[in-house]
């Protein structure tokens, strides 16, 4: 009795001295701040979206957490800025916060574009973590305009098509497919002919055959209900050239928020940043889903195959290799943002199969079958 006594005094005066210490270098806390703060934050995804559906969780946790200090009016489905014209409509004020991704506003942003070449990476959340680390590192000054809250890629891609199915290159040959930005630069490569048609328009695009079928990835036949008018999707992952998204803010929205708000605004969106990492990987076993219920078939391109579709896309790094020098980026310079997003790859990849993060598309390693 004697013995636990003696510890208990012990821990009870390492406590004592732990908080002392902690009360004499805390940091002051952030005055309270009175009044709304009203934020406007725009989304181009269809309301029912996984996206939307985070981003508003996101908006009304914002206002929670202050209190309802912040009031935040949502705008899902491009009701308030269509996709194209995001950047710019967060530029000028129209929302405080907007989410796109860059391919929207072609060679606006070609740092960033980097990231979206074809270089397989196996999942949306190994190309979405990767990423967020090469924005860390090389601070691309295309958004120096916007505050950057976070970053992250669309799942493995995928070509879905209506009439023809995509089972060896040449099939592609011949056909239109939606895919804005470097995403087309990948089709024509395949052969195919790239439209760079706004998402909220392929549903009928494709319907009435002005295109025959669209590259993203297996979340779009239930986000965008194109299990409806495709019948066959091809899994593509190891020639992944993912879309790279940015959900960024205003930078004077930003500054204008008080100390107090800021601080929880920030941590918010640390927590956030991960969860909507998680749910655009999650998204294509639900894209799968609806569309085998709709009787989409999914094709798997054999070993040779892949083979032909990787050297058909090798000229497209090689190509945007001499636009950048073309653009006063060094031979050197450019190569280096490949090698760093190659070595992250295979980084992040260790990481998704050690943390046994599941994924509809990517090799056996990271399929939930290998991962039970």
């Amino acid at each position: 009795m004697k013995k636990f006594l003696l510890v208990a005094l012990v821990v009870i005066m390492l406590g004592t001295l732990v908080f002392s210490g902690c009360k004499e270098t805390a940091p002051e806390a952030a005055p309270v701040t009175t009044g709304v703060t009203e934020l406007k934050v725009a989304n181009f995804f269809p309301a029912p979206a996984g996206q939307s559906v985070v981003i508003e969780e996101f908006c009304r946790e914002l206002e929670y957490r202050t209190g309802g200090r912040v009031k935040v009016d949502y705008f899902a489905g491009g009701s308030l800025l269509g996709p194209p014209a995001m950047f710019d409509g967060i530029l000028d004020g129209v929302a405080d916060i907007g989410y796109s991704h860059v391919y929207y506003t072609p060679g606006r942003m070609p740092v960033t574009e980097c990231a979206g070449l074809p270089l397989g990476y196996p999942s949306a959340w190994v190309s979405s973590q990767v990423l967020n680390d090469f924005y860390r590192e090389f601070t691309p000054e295309e958004f120096d305009g916007v505050k950057v809250l976070w970053m992250n890629t669309s799942p493995p891609s995928g070509i879905a098509t209506s009439k023809t199915p995509i089972r060896k290159l040449e099939d592609l040959k011949g056909l239109t497919i939606r895919a804005p930005g470097l995403a087309g630069e990948v089709i024509k490569a395949l052969g195919g002919t790239p439209a760079p048609t706004p998402m909220p328009e392929v549903y009928d695009a494709i319907a009435k055959g002005v295109i025959d079928g669209e590259s993203s990835n297996f979340e779009t036949l239930k986000a965008f209900k194109f299990a409806e008018v495709v019948k066959y999707e091809t899994s593509v992952w190891q020639i992944n050239n993912p879309y790279p998204f940015y959900f960024a803010m205003n930078k004077d929205s930003y500054a204008k928020l008080p100390l107090d708000i800021k601080g929880i605004f920030d941590k918010l969106v640390g927590e956030y940043k991960e969860r909507y990492i998680l749910m655009w990987n999650s998204i294509d076993f639900v894209g799968k889903a609806a569309g085998l219920e709709h009787g989409v078939e999914f094709i798997e391109l054999p070993p040779a195959e892949v083979a032909k579709f990787q050297a058909a896309v090798e000229p497209v790094i090689g190509n945007y290799i001499d636009a950048m020098v073309e653009k006063g980026y060094t031979e050197a310079e450019v190569k280096g943002w490949i090698s760093f997003i190659k070595e992250r790859i295979d980084y992040w990849t260790a990481k998704q199969i050690a943390l046994r993060i599941p994924s509809a598309a990517g090799p056996p390693e990271v399929k939930p079958e290998a991962l039970k």
